[in-house]
């Protein structure tokens, strides 16, 4: 399993992120990002605190840990230079909490994040063609949410990344233990999304690559 969106309590998890890799490492995890939530006022202090948590337990077992940050809620404008901040502390993997079905993210977001400097949308909702093809243009991944709620968009999303060739990635979006998943489970909502074998096999070889990318950083 490849997961790069998940909480830790320094946003609104459950878990210290040592705990959540445990977990995440009983799950069969190769790579796993945790990206709190985050804005103008805390991403420099939840960054370093995740950076650190990554430093104590990346030790040669599985899964990386890979620090990032999930930009949420922000008024579109500071979407990029927000990200361009982050950049400049050394952010490895930049998320933004995209116009997902069930909350009230600003009108816009999807597109100032697709702009922006940034490597996930993540539950991207009601995205139009047009903004596919620039995520596409961009090597920015969308997401098919394993998460109640936000996964209501994911035949949407998948089948116009399909049309497009925009790259996705399944993430769980996790907030308690009981959120993480499997591979298994993880292919099975790709294929609940409208994704085909090869389609699903063509997913997590890209998003394996970007991990391994980002864990580099």
């Amino acid at each position: 399993m490849i997961d790069l969106h998940t909480h830790s309590l320094y946003s609104d998890g459950e878990l210290i992120p040592a705990e959540l890799w445990r977990r995440a490492q009983v799950k069969g995890y190769r790579y796993l990002a945790i990206t709190d939530h985050v804005d103008a006022s805390n991403f420099e202090v939840v960054f370093t605190r995740l950076k650190s948590a990554a430093l104590s337990l990346n030790r040669g077992d599985y899964p990386v840990l890979i620090p990032g940050l999930e930009f949420t809620h922000l008024p579109p404008a500071q979407i990029a230079p927000l990200s361009a901040q982050a950049r400049a502390l050394g952010v490895p993997l930049i998320v933004v909490h995209g116009e997902t079905l069930v909350e009230p993210v600003a009108p816009g977001t999807n597109r100032a994040a697709i702009e922006a400097d940034i490597d996930i949308l993540a539950h991207p909702g009601l995205i139009t063609i047009e903004e596919v093809a620039l995520a596409r243009e961009r090597g920015i991944f969308l997401e098919l949410s394993a998460r109640k709620g936000h996964c209501l968009a994911n035949g949407h999303v998948a089948r116009l990344a399909l049309e497009v060739g925009a790259s996705l990635l399944v993430d769980t979006d996790s907030h308690s233990p009981s959120d993480l998943i499997t591979r298994q489970q993880a292919e099975r909502i790709a294929r609940g999304a409208g994704l085909r074998s090869a389609a699903i096999q063509t997913l997590f070889a890209d998003a394996e690559a970007l991990a391994r990318r980002l864990a580099e950083l």
